[in-house]
């Protein structure tokens, strides 16, 4: 990287007030990549499975989720207090048409960006209150995946499938210790373990801690007693370094192409 690039950098870092200015951009342009990515998918189901109609949302309302949990069990969905209230994932909602017209779900996909560790400590950039630190702890801002993860389980309640992709990039969701040079040649090390930059372990609940960049499409069932137990696991993918969209749209493929394997195996 040039000098001018470094001085470019450090003024914009400095004048959006610290890593939250450029952090907004590359978040932006993540969520833009799924949403891409999304949409190519969904063009590509449409193209191998012409007998089938599909559509694409990109919101679902809170009221027709509670609908759903209340045909399941009317004891569920009775509780909603704003009309309004939408769910919105960065990547959308793919649904397909089934042979009694009832719209199933095929893939729901996520982007989340946190950390820029690596690319402020290679353009020499410092960060903190004092503008004095080469890493930034990292925020919570991980943990408000949930609420979209556990609102389409609760409208695939009863399904045998769970579509939901989340993209996971930046520093604070490295999977092993990098190594990321300065601009003098000199190098920070990015822990994978860290508890003060990982946050990895904040979404790993949504898959039951079970091992990450997996497709858990298909549901799980568990034996407890003289019952099983069916768990619904998001397929977390997680890295450092930036997603390229060809990427995400072969795994988001995948992911739809198991959810419609499944619809189909049912009827």
């Amino acid at each position: 990287m040039s000098k001018g690039q470094t001085r470019r950098l450090t003024k914009q870092h400095i004048s959006s007030g610290g890593a939250s200015g450029i952090f907004g951009e590359d978040a932006q342009v993540h969520d833009q990549s799924v949403g891409r990515a999304s949409a190519s998918v969904f063009e590509k189901l449409k193209q191998e499975y012409q007998k089938y109609q599909f559509r694409f949302r990109q919101t679902i309302s809170k009221q027709e989720i509670n609908e759903k949990l209340n045909s399941i069990d009317k004891r569920l969905g009775e509780t909603l207090f704003v009309k309004e209230s939408k769910i919105k994932p960065d990547g959308g909602i793919i649904e397909v048409q089934d042979k009694d017209k009832q719209w199933r779900v095929v893939l729901v996909s996520e982007a989340k960006f946190q950390g820029k560790d690596a690319e402020n400590i290679k353009a020499g950039v410092l960060v903190g209150k004092n503008k004095d630190q080469e890493l930034m702890v990292a925020g919570n801002a991980i943990e408000r995946v949930y609420k979209n993860i556990n609102e389409i389980r609760n409208f695939m309640l009863d399904e045998y499938h769970f579509p939901y992709a989340v993209f996971l990039q930046g520093s604070n969701f490295a999977t092993k210790t990098v190594q990321v040079f300065k601009p003098d040649g000199s190098f920070v090390e990015i822990r994978h373990d860290s508890g003060a930059m990982n946050r990895i372990d904040r979404v790993t609940a949504a898959n039951y801690c079970m091992q990450i960049n997996c497709n858990y499409c298909k549901n799980i069932f568990i034996g407890h007693k003289n019952s099983s137990i069916m768990l619904q696991a998001a397929s977390i993918y997680a890295r450092c370094e930036p997603w390229k969209e060809d990427e995400m749209r072969k795994i988001m493929m995948d992911i739809a192409n198991t959810s419609i394997g499944i619809l189909n195996q049912l009827g």
